[in-house]
This record gives structure tokens, sequence and C-alpha cells, in this order.
């Protein structure tokens, strides 16, 4: 299993980004996947969270409104579109699934909101 995030940089407040994750080595169309974020110091927070069909999504209430998760199923990759960002959304970004044989981590990648 693999799990290869990109699109993370240096972005304004108020501007945006959008992250890719691609996946290999299981069948990515079966399992949900989500983003994660570790700001420093602080804890692992679950940011958004898409069904395997993308049918389902949902978000941290932090979140709502400006971030949008979303996954082509042809492409092995899911997305995290990133709107009206704030410097408190500075963190590192995890793509993550949970697959029977154990939960699965990218190696993230760094976004800073800063002017």
């Amino acid at each position: 299993v693999q799990l290869v995030e990109s699109g993370g940089g240096l972005v304004q407040p108020g501007g945006s980004l959008r992250l890719s994750c691609a996946a290999s080595g299981f069948s990515f169309n079966n399992y949900g996947m989500s983003w994660v974020r570790q700001a420093p110091g602080k804890e692992r927070k679950l940011v958004a969270f898409v069904s395997n069909s993308g049918g389902h999504t949902n978000y941290a209430d932090s979140v709502k409104g400006r971030f949008t998760i979303s996954r082509d199923n042809a492409k092995n990759t899911v997305y995290l579109q990133m709107n009206s960002l704030k410097p408190e959304d500075t963190a590192k970004y995890y793509c993550k699934t949970v697959l029977s044989r154990g939960d699965y981590w990218g190696q993230g990648t760094q976004v800073t909101v800063s002017s």
C-alpha cells in the first residue's frame, strides 16, 4: 500500500490550494479515504472523509464550507480543495485509509498559511 501526497506549499491568508493523494497497492474504489492534519505540537485531527463511491463526505467543523474532498476512482486519487485558507490551517496534511489489515498513511505534505 502506498499513499503519496502532493500539492502543499506556502499560501497567503484567503488563498487556495489543492492537495492530491495518489494511492496504489489496494483496491482503491472499495475503501473510504480521509485527510488528516497535524499542526506543530498538536495531535492529528481528521479534516475530511469521502466514502468509497464518493457519494458521502464529512468534514471537521473548522473547515466546513471552505474545504472540499473528492476522489477520482479511475485515477486512484483523492483530492482536498482548500479555499479561504487561514493561518490556523497551517499543518502537515496526511492522506489515510483504513483497510482490513490496518491503517495506512502517506508521508504528508506541508501547508503553510502566512502573509
